[in-house]
């Protein structure tokens, strides 16, 4: 039997008054969420079309990856007209209505800006490597190699062991920080910087409430050109960016990259409505605050990606806990991101179980911060077992040379393959999965547990994944105490295997208890929290001083100052 007890004196909260603290946040890859013309890649009307099931849901603001023009080589991070949209998703005035149609639900959109590097279709590169007097050519990053044959120093790309491409019209490289048909573009160059905060602009003029920065440690190099340092590691890892034995001291999270992350936050300020930005880097955590800003000035949200190394385990989830409450206390906000559309989707690390699914979603829900999710998650989609000779992602290209049988047993196939994460959304059991018509052919094979995984089936079902993440995300929107409160972990007289947080805002407290073991556990509550809330099994009582929490399971309990939209209904089997 475990027993707790609540601290003498909680922590008084700091109110989070801006949108984009307490929001949540859903993904969508734009390519693999609704076909809505017969084509079988997804389109703008088909996020239009499924606006209402997201807004139900309970999200309130939704990241779109790329929409912009481009021949698609990355499926969109290799942009060729940032002010238009790539036909296979439909026009700019399918953009404008697709922002409008959100803001109608009382949405918000962020759109993904890649500003690192554009797409060797773009029209300033196309010029820039025209010739060496070009007036663009200081737009990108060119240099004299070492000799015939030879780049100008060591540096590596994120996914190749050179990031250095040669253009043998010019007799020079060019710089591609991550695959040869991305030229990065040159910062040092205040006609870029300028060029680059108009296209921001332009979207922010349409509507936009903010944007997702693609890798954005990446933005400034060394102008001096030095080599990397050695580092012995080879591949590049979720929450690492160092590989191919080099780290890279001179290729990312270069000093001007937090000055210019500053610079971002004035131009999104000029606008009304309290912009946004949440960035894509990799650091340890001084690095990442010195983004955000000493007086939080920079970017807004930083995706921290600790989570995406999901343990099922109550030690990864109340270290996770502990960590954002001494380095990210507020009025940091911190993230909680358990998937996107360059790793292994998390239902993989679970071994493909939804109990435990229900669990992650409780967590990410409950926890103090923005929740990240990545679409399909809510469904428990898992990683497609796409080929390597299959697949389209330029990424595994590169590597199709291993072959499938050996880079399975190293077990790189899911990292080098990342459509295995992009396969079509699971709306119902028809044929294709509901993404596109019986005559439509998807553009990547849709996962075969489509049948009973989907969202139709699931929402029939109340005792589904789906279920649960519809209830806990209404739940937090309900709630001041999950929304903005202050978070308190419980330790005292609580089990190895089990993690117990309060959530308090005012006098509103919910406590959130959670069973990650394999054994039941008799649970002592000596807290005003005593009403039931929620929970991932069912309860047939409804006195909670002294009760069982089954293996497995997690719920919440509120005390009687908790606000009445937020509590469950009473009686027996409440859920």
């Amino acid at each position: 039997m475990s027993s707790i007890k609540s601290k003498k004196k909680s922590p008084i909260p700091i109110p989070t008054n801006k949108w984009w603290q307490k929001t949540t946040i859903y993904q969508i890859y734009p390519r693999s969420f609704a076909d809505t013309n017969e084509d079988g890649i997804g389109d703008i009307a088909g996020i239009i079309s499924k606006l209402d099931y997201l807004k139900d849901m309970g999200f309130e603001t939704l990241w779109i990856s790329p929409l912009y023009k481009s021949p698609q080589r990355d499926h969109g991070y290799d942009v060729s007209d940032y002010y238009s949209i790539s036909p296979e998703y439909g026009t700019l005035k399918d953009a404008e209505k697709l922002i409008k149609e959100v803001h109608k639900r009382g949405m918000k959109i962020v759109f993904d800006m890649v500003m690192n590097h554009t797409s060797d279709e773009h029209e300033w590169f196309k010029e820039s490597r025209s010739s060496k007097d070009n007036p663009k050519r200081d737009w990108y990053i060119w240099k004299d190699g070492k000799g015939k044959n030879k780049p100008p120093n060591n540096w590596s790309s994120f996914v190749t062991p050179n990031a250095w491409q040669y253009d043998k019209k010019t007799d020079q490289w060019y710089c591609a920080s991550f695959l040869d048909f991305q030229p990065d573009l040159n910062y040092y160059n205040p006609e870029v910087k300028k060029a680059m905060f108009d296209v921001l602009r332009f979207w922010l003029k349409k509507g936009v409430d903010g944007f997702r920065l693609d890798i954005f440690h990446a933005i400034y190099k060394d102008r001096h050109f030095r080599d990397n340092p050695f580092r012995f590691k080879y591949l590049v890892t979720e929450n690492d960016h160092d590989g191919y034995f080099q780290r890279r001291l001179y290729t990312v999270n270069h000093p001007n990259n937090f000055e210019f992350a500053k610079e971002l936050r004035t131009v999104l300020d000029e606008f009304e409505g309290d912009r946004f930005s949440v960035g894509e880097v990799a650091g340890d955590d001084q690095i990442i605050k010195r983004y955000l800003g000493e007086k939080r000035d920079g970017l807004n949200l930083i995706f921290l990606f600790e989570t995406l190394m999901l343990k099922f385990k109550t030690s990864f989830f109340k270290g996770i806990i502990k960590k954002m409450e001494e380095v990210y206390p507020a009025p940091y906000t911190p993230t909680y991101v358990f998937g996107n559309h360059d790793q292994r989707r998390y239902m993989r690390k679970i071994n493909n179980n939804l109990e435990k699914g229900k669990l992650v979603a409780l967590f990410q829900f409950t926890a103090r911060g923005v929740p990240v999710t990545y679409y399909g998650e809510e469904i428990g989609m898992t990683n497609e077992t796409i080929k390597l000779t299959e697949a389209q992602d330029p990424l595994a290209r590169i590597y199709r040379w291993l072959g499938d049988t050996l880079s399975e047993f190293l077990g790189l196939a899911d990292i080098i393959i990342r459509d295995r994460a992009r396969s079509p959304m699971q709306w119902d059991d028809s044929p294709n999965a509901g993404f596109t018509t019986k005559k439509g052919k998807p553009w990547i094979r849709v996962h075969g547990n489509y049948k009973v995984r989907n969202v139709s089936t699931e929402s029939e079902d109340k005792d589904s994944l789906l279920s649960v993440y519809r209830k806990v995300i209404h739940l937090r929107n309900e709630s001041k105490a999950l929304r903005e409160g202050s978070l308190t972990l419980i330790e005292e007289g609580v089990p190895k295997d089990m993690l117990v947080y309060i959530r308090e805002f005012d006098k509103e407290r919910k406590m959130v208890i959670f069973n990650f073991g394999k054994k039941e556990r008799l649970f002592s509550n000596s807290t005003d929290c005593r009403k039931y809330c929620f929970s991932t099994n069912t309860y047939d009582h409804n006195e909670f001083d002294l009760f069982k929490v089954p293996p497995c399971s997690g719920l919440i309990l509120e005390n009687e100052h908790s606000l009445k939209s937020s509590k469950g209904p009473k009686g027996k089997n409440k859920k």
